[in-house]
């Protein structure tokens, strides 16, 4: 079966870039909603673009340790997966999927050995799993940092388990992601931008074409 893995682009605000996004073939757009992040909109907006995209690509909201009220806003507006990039644990992953009736995409944070290790934890509580770069200490939000970290350590995990890489992906480095990790899925946010938070049209555009080529190798 050829490889085709799915591609997301994180941190869309706009029409204008979320038609940018699907025409390049984009799989998932995600939202953020966490007010700490150059990608942050309101709940309002991201209604409104999860509207528009509906029946034309897939659309995750992503979030910070929300609270139950949060999970219930957006599961009004149906959007496929709700992401959680905070310090959600097992349990709380497994509460929020149940709440909130929406498949859960969490992003682990990835910086050593350990880290890997604790991903089998969450398989069965997140209906998928995305595998970022672990934040500096003294960061003020969980991703969306434009850093990678050594994809030699996913040589642990077990290899039946289907995983988004993240973390510090461009245009110019992600065909090497695709055929040193072969993910089952691939997630950017900065790495398509021209300024922070400011998503670039022709970078998606490259960012989409260098997986789908890569991936024809592989």
């Amino acid at each position: 079966m050829p490889y085709n893995p799915i591609i997301k682009i994180c941190g869309i605000k706009t029409s204008d870039m979320l038609n940018v996004a699907i025409d390049a073939g984009a799989d998932i757009v995600g939202f953020v909603h966490f007010p700490k992040s150059p990608r942050h909109i309101s709940i309002d907006e991201i209604g409104v673009l999860i509207s528009e995209a509906r029946g034309r690509v897939e659309t995750a909201v992503l979030t910070v340790n929300p609270d139950n009220s949060l999970i219930a806003e957006i599961a009004m507006f149906d959007p496929e997966w709700l992401q959680l990039h905070g310090t959600e644990n097992v349990g709380r992953v497994e509460s929020i999927r149940a709440e909130g009736g929406v498949p859960v995409i969490k992003a682990l944070p990835i910086g050593a050995a350990e880290d890997v290790a604790t991903v089998a934890q969450y398989e069965s509580v997140a209906d998928r799993i995305l595998l970022d770069a672990k934040p500096p200490m003294n960061a003020s939000r969980p991703g969306g940092l434009g850093i990678t970290f050594d994809w030699a350590l996913l040589n642990s995990l077990d290899p039946s388990l289907p995983f988004m890489l993240s973390g510090g992906l461009t245009p110019e480095n992600v065909a090497d992601a695709v055929t040193k990790v072969k993910p089952f899925g691939i997630d950017v946010s900065s790495g398509v931008e021209h300024a922070k938070g400011e998503k670039d049209a022709g970078k998606i555009q490259s960012f989409i074409a260098n997986v789908r080529t890569a991936a024809a190798k592989v």
